[in-house]
């Protein structure tokens, strides 16, 4: 049975920053992403975020209040905090409030709060979840949402949900973007690409090592996380050529990126996915990768890209070297297939149909 009615459906969003500041990441990408997606098959769509969001086109409610602290930031035993006036409750105050008027809500939040109360909404909730396993309390309390909630855990690949115990009740959506934001550059100039948060588990460190070694310079875009980690990959590699750009727009990133020769991926933790693989694709840039996470089941190893044994700088640096062996039509043509809005709409309407119609059951 399919629920293909058009729906009014509430994305609530991540919590450590306000949509346009860089600070959520990936998962601001993925919102503007889903919410287009889904405006494009006809369904209604209101996103939820932190006040100061910016998001042009899709209808927007600024919830005030102190931001969240990244998840990725603790460990196993991380304790379950809220700030004074946080926003995150505010934001579920705000869904429990207007939850009528939704046929479902979606949580984009990897936090412990929308997945304790989701017992307590009458409406369905699709949580996606955007990291693989960090905390023991936030497994235990997805877990309990997958068991009493069957079909609403989403992942963004395979790999992330095998480091949960109830990988087999998720649902994987992978990802998509509008990919006419992304212009296809057949001609690069001679730099490499590296895009992300700069901070510890990112792995920014093996790339300025590789690049030290082969000399080619690299540019980095992203928000400074960590400033002592940064500071440190400065101090310990002083003659790399490596160049920081900043944060940029998706419109100024496409550019800056597609005329790169490359984009390395150098993660030190499990990546759920990897927006900005599929990003560089687009542009027909070729993608060298640790093959861990996400990543791993994005590169088509010798055809859209490279895959490395994880954490050797020495495969880096060969990866490097067999670049120009790869066609950058073929990683165009890849982002075309498999990560396009068509592709991810397909993907979410199976989802919401699997939720809605088990909630009727």
């Amino acid at each position: 049975m399919s629920y293909l009615r058009p729906l009014r459906v509430l994305l609530l969003s991540t919590p450590v920053g306000a949509i346009g500041s860089g600070l959520g990441g990936g998962v601001e990408l993925t919102l503007k992403s889903v919410a287009r997606s889904l405006i494009q098959r006809g369904h209604s769509i209101t996103v939820v975020a932190p006040e100061g969001s910016v998001l042009d086109g899709i209808p927007l409610i600024e919830i005030p209040g102190e931001l969240q602290i990244t998840a990725q930031t603790g460990g196993r035993d991380e304790l379950i905090t809220l700030p004074k006036n946080s926003v995150l409750g505010n934001m579920w105050d705000y869904a429990r409030q207007v939850q009528h008027e939704y046929d479902l809500l979606f949580n984009f939040a990897y936090d412990w709060l929308p997945f304790y109360l989701t017992p307590f909404f009458e409406r369905a909730i699709a949580h996606l979840v955007s990291m693989g396993s960090l905390s023991d309390a936030m497994d235990q309390i997805i877990g309990n949402v997958a068991e009493r909630f069957p079909k609403t855990i989403g992942v963004h690949s395979l790999v992330q949900a095998e480091t949960f115990q109830f990988a087999s009740q998720c649902f994987n959506i992978k990802n998509g973007f509008d990919l006419s934001s992304y212009q296809f550059c057949a001609a690069p100039k001679n730099y490499l690409a590296w895009v992300g948060r700069i901070a510890p588990e990112k792995g920014l460190e093996d790339a300025v090592a590789a690049i030290q070694a082969v000399g080619v310079p690299l540019k980095i875009w992203g928000v400074i996380q960590d400033q002592n980690y940064w500071q440190k990959i400065l101090a310990d590699y002083p003659t790399a050529p490596i160049e920081y750009a900043g944060f940029l727009s998706t419109h100024e990133l496409q550019q800056a990126l597609g005329a790169s020769r490359a984009l390395l991926m150098t993660p030190h933790w499990v990546e759920a996915f990897g927006n900005v693989a599929i990003e560089a694709l687009a542009c027909g840039v070729p993608v060298i990768a640790y093959q861990r996470g996400g990543p791993a089941e994005i590169v088509r190893d010798g055809k859209t890209g490279w895959l490395v044994e994880p954490d050797r700088v020495d495969e880096l640096v060969s990866a490097i070297a067999k670049i120009d062996q790869i066609d950058r039509t073929s990683c165009r043509h890849q982002a075309e297939t498999e990560y396009s809005l068509e592709a991810l709409s397909d993907r979410l309407e199976t989802w919401f149909a699997n939720i809605l119609n088990s909630s009727q059951a």
